[in-house]
């Protein structure tokens, strides 16, 4: 069997936000591999749900620009929040922002893209990391854009003008004036930072996570002891719910928390006089994906387990 160190115990912890020794029992049950013990929790009923790949916890800023239709969305990452406050980091985001308009979402265009003082992006990042003294990275980009109608840019508790820690884009398709246009996508955006669905519609959502999901529910429904045609209506039921929370569509509005987004954007073209059509989204959050190590945290867990953070869990 795997050995079941504190440090994994403490990730596991953070992912699910269940127990100290309910995640201790997940890791021994799965021998030691960590998503197949977040799912164990889950179908227990021990965690609510998995969190994105770990706490997010990489500093920098995610940075949107809007011009005419179109709209980007860029996130750079530094190593500190202090880095983060620099003017002349801060300058940096707001100019590849702009650029980022024309990269079409590739990374790679972005980071070859000539910068407005000389050079490229990339060599402008490289002098910053010299200069600053800290390392420092572009590390992806959106684009979105219409044919007709609006983009709508919006950050969630911005540092400075245009830049934070949550970055969100809504494409509006519509003849509708575009004054009428903002102020609908504003509130969309507003409520993408705060739900983070996972796709525009139940089509759009990841069959592979999907499958994981019902697995879950599965196994889940056969806890409760009832005959397999009542323990598949349970699934997919649960299936049902899970598409209608995660789907943008579906979800109901935070403004009023009980009016589907879809009806919002719709009922919005009635009183406009025009279709409005809600083509696309993109939601960045600061360091989604990343993880970092908290080193005090993993400490008070192997202090509360008696060993030494990297040692096995007995």
């Amino acid at each position: 069997m795997a050995e079941i160190t504190a440090a994994s115990v403490k990730e596991l912890r953070e992912r699910t936000g269940a127990g100290m020794m309910d995640c201790k029992k997940a890791l021994a049950e799965n021998n030691g591999d960590m998503e197949a013990s977040v799912d164990w929790l889950r179908a227990k009923g021990l965690a609510a749900a998995a969190k994105k790949a770990g706490r997010t916890a990489a500093e920098g800023l995610v940075g949107v620009a809007v011009e005419g239709t179109k709209g980007a969305v860029v996130e750079i990452n530094s190593e500190t929040d202090f880095v983060a406050k620099n003017e002349q980091f801060q300058d940096f985001v707001r100019n590849v922002s702009t650029l980022a308009l024309q990269a079409n979402g590739d990374v790679e265009a972005l980071k070859s893209a000539g910068y407005p003082t000389g050079g490229t992006v990339e060599e402008k990042l490289t002098e910053n990391i010299a200069t600053i003294g800290e390392n420092q990275s572009l590390r992806r980009t959106a684009l979105l854009q219409v044919s007709e109608g609006v983009v709508v840019s919006y950050v969630h508790n911005a540092v400075a003008p245009g830049m934070g820690k949550i970055g969100v884009l809504v494409a509006l398709e519509s003849a509708t004036s575009a004054d009428a246009l903002q102020t609908l996508g504003k509130q969309i955006a507003m409520h993408i930072a705060a739900a983070n669905p996972l796709a525009l519609d139940a089509d759009g959502l990841d069959p592979a996570m999907l499958e994981r999901e019902r697995a879950i529910a599965i196994e889940k429904a056969k806890e409760s002891g009832k005959p397999d045609n009542i323990v598949e209506k349970m699934v997919e039921g649960a299936m049902a719910k899970f598409r209608k929370e995660n789907a943008l569509l579906s979800q109901l509005f935070v403004m009023d928390n009980k009016t589907p987004v879809a009806d919002v954007v719709s009922q919005a073209g009635k009183e406009a006089g025009s279709p409005i059509t809600l083509k696309a989204f993109e939601r960045f959050q600061l360091g989604e994906g990343i993880e970092k190590a908290e080193s005090d945290f993993a400490a008070e867990v192997a202090a509360a387990a008696g060993v030494k953070k990297d040692e096995p869990v007995a």
